[in-house]
């Protein structure tokens, strides 16, 4: 329904004749006349009756003006929203990866509810590879998503990304010889070609890492272990009985475990925020995107001091 018509509809509620809502409106009787005709038309019952000279109301029509009073000022909030003004509020489903949690999303969001209640977040946990499928079919609005930098990702183009930062990737190893805290050359990695290593249940671009960052130290990885939980990867590797790749968010210090940085061997890994096009355009998204750009500035490397979500950045070169 036209919301012109709609207004109308609720000025002579108000009113209570045509020339009234003619002289308020600046519109010709014979125009609103026109309008009121065509409301009737589309929704399919009389809306006014002849009352002497003038026109009323039926019941109906005093239904759709109280349904007209409330489109109207919901209307009124969202281009409100949209431009700034008054206070965000709505529903975003935010998918995540686990270990991006704690560190960004938790912290963003406990700041975020005490800014901007109004703003209602519900978490989905899920990897890069089923997140970007909710986004795409709707189910999801906003995400976190990585890639390794050694395993660039193709991202589908309905979707706009906003780099958020990067974090380096460390070697979990039992401790003792030869461990050690030191960033891996390659005569330390190919020192571990006989080891048990650690991968997800997934594959894909973990393996393809593992099988990379071994490769340029001239040997081909065992993976023994398929393990999803970071938490309980640190455990087996505690017990001695494993290797694997741990993105800095996720290593704790434990003991039985040696952290090794990585450095060029593993390159590091790039989170994004990813939304489909277009979606930056609502306000409460853009508002919890920078509350998440803020936490991971304190925490990521090589964030940028400020960022704007209202327009899609220029893509970024491949890697």
């Amino acid at each position: 329904m036209d919301l012109t018509r709609l207004h109308l509809l609720v000025e002579l509620e108000r009113l209570g004749t045509m020339t009234a809502v003619s002289e308020v409106t600046g519109m010709g009787t014979s125009a609103v006349s026109k309008h009121f005709a065509v409301l009737e038309r589309e929704v399919g019952v009389p809306l006014l009756v002849p009352d002497g000279r003038r026109v009323r109301l039926t019941p109906a029509g005093h239904r759709l003006s109280e349904y007209a009073v409330d489109i109207l000022a919901r209307v009124a909030a969202a281009r409100s929203e949209f431009a700034g003004e008054g206070e965000p509020v709505g529903r975003i489903d935010l998918v995540t990866f686990i270990s991006a949690a704690p560190p960004i999303v938790l912290p963003a969001l406990r700041r975020l509810r005490e800014d901007h209640p109004g703003i209602d977040v519900r978490l989905i946990e899920h990897e890069p590879d089923e997140a970007l499928g909710l986004l795409q079919t709707g189910d999801a609005d906003i995400g976190l998503v990585y890639e390794y930098s050694l395993v660039p990702r193709n991202f589908p183009e309905t979707l706009t990304l906003h780099r958020l930062g990067s974090e380096p990737l460390l070697l979990s190893q039992p401790s003792g010889p030869p461990a050690s805290s030191r960033t891996l050359t390659r005569q330390r990695l190919s020192a571990l070609k006989s080891a048990s290593w650690i991968s997800n249940s997934r594959g894909s671009d973990e393996d393809e890492l593992v099988q990379r960052m071994c490769a340029a130290a001239g040997f081909a990885p065992r993976i023994r272990h398929r393990i999803d939980n970071l938490e309980v990867v640190e455990q087996v590797v505690a017990s001695g009985r494993g290797v694997g790749v741990m993105p800095k968010l996720a290593a704790v210090t434990r003991r039985g475990v040696t952290h090794s940085p990585l450095g060029e061997l593993g390159g590091n890994r790039r989170i994004y925020l990813v939304s489909r096009t277009g979606g930056w355009a609502w306000r409460p998204m853009r508002v919890l995107a920078e509350y998440l750009h803020d936490v991971a500035r304190e925490v990521l490397d090589d964030v940028a001091d400020t960022v704007s979500f209202s327009a899609p950045p220029a893509p970024e070169a491949p890697a």
